[in-house]
């Protein structure tokens, strides 16, 4: 079955989807975009992604493109063309077609809106979730609106690629002060031996997650401790340098977020203890330390 694409009002073939040459995303970057998960023929957390893709559109006065319904309506419709039980939807906004100014354009402009839906295998989830990953961590670069969910992707690409070069799968991105902001594609966690919850605070340097949003309100439901502003450092050597030593690290069996198993202590393997399904056993897992951390990978 051939793959279909929604653009601009159309659902094209793959091979056909196409943007103007002069898209403000394709050459500025000029562009927002959402990534919702796809589970048993439905959209995840809908409502959140869809409020974070607002506040992005706001941040950087692109006017919605079509009303939310229109937008769930086109996003359920690739769905159900491309026939995805399990997966994801990617939608894209950009500005617009315009000749090439730095400057936004004045006249108005029509946004460019790009839907595709992407099946996942939960057979390859499986093999990686059973093998484990490796995680590095490396100097953010980014620029210093990351709670813009813009395509401006390429230190984020660069960090991966990097990872990949050296062996591992993931790059957590760490700030001049030697704190963890959040992965490269991922949102950061660590769960303590006392049961505590510990994330980047919400900030212009990183991401809102969705999955994170989501996460805290089941922590809390969970009686769990949920520290919000705490920040999280690499493991540090004697001499106070980051340590080159890679933690391991595992995929949740359930919902493939990485949970990364801290060096500080290894006396027990750690089961599906996950910041997004929150299957912790300490008991049976006894861990001294920092036990897990735990990445959203979408």
């Amino acid at each position: 079955m051939s793959r279909i694409v929604y653009v601009n009002g159309h659902y094209r073939p793959y091979g056909e989807a196409a943007v103007h040459a002069e898209d403000r995303g394709f050459q500025f970057a000029d562009a927002v975009y959402e990534v919702i998960e796809v589970r048993d023929g439905h959209l995840v957390d809908e409502t959140r992604h869809m409020d974070r893709l607002a506040r992005s559109l706001s941040a950087i006065s692109i006017p919605p493109p079509m009303s939310r319904p229109a937008l769930a309506h086109v996003m359920r419709e690739v769905v159900r063309r491309n026939r995805v039980r399990h997966g994801t939807v990617y939608l894209q906004v950009s500005r617009g077609a315009a000749p090439r100014e730095f400057l936004f354009p004045t006249a108005d402009l029509r946004p460019t809106v790009v839907c595709l839906a992407r099946v996942s295998s939960q057979t390859v989830l499986d093999a990686r979730a059973a093998e484990g990953i490796s995680v590095v961590s490396m100097p953010d670069i980014r620029w210093g609106r990351c709670d813009i969910k813009t395509v401006m992707l390429l230190p984020a690409c660069l960090a991966k690629s990097d990872a990949r070069d050296s062996g591992a799968r993931e790059a957590w991105l760490v700030d001049a002060d030697g704190f963890v902001t959040e992965g490269a594609s991922s949102n950061a966690w660590i769960v303590t031996d006392t049961g505590e919850l510990v994330t980047r605070p919400a900030s212009s340097a990183i991401l809102a997650g969705v999955t994170g949003q989501r996460s805290s309100t089941l922590w809390l439901t969970n009686a769990c401790s949920w520290l919000n502003g705490r920040s999280a450092s690499p493991r540090r050597s004697q001499r106070g340098r980051p340590s080159s030593r890679r933690p391991r690290t595992s995929l949740c069996r359930l919902c493939g977020s990485t949970a990364l198993q801290s060096e500080m202590g290894d006396q027990g393997r750690l089961r599906s203890d996950c910041g997004r399904c929150f299957m912790r056993s300490p008991s049976e897992h006894p861990v001294d330390g920092l036990q897990i951390v735990c990445a959203r990978l979408f």
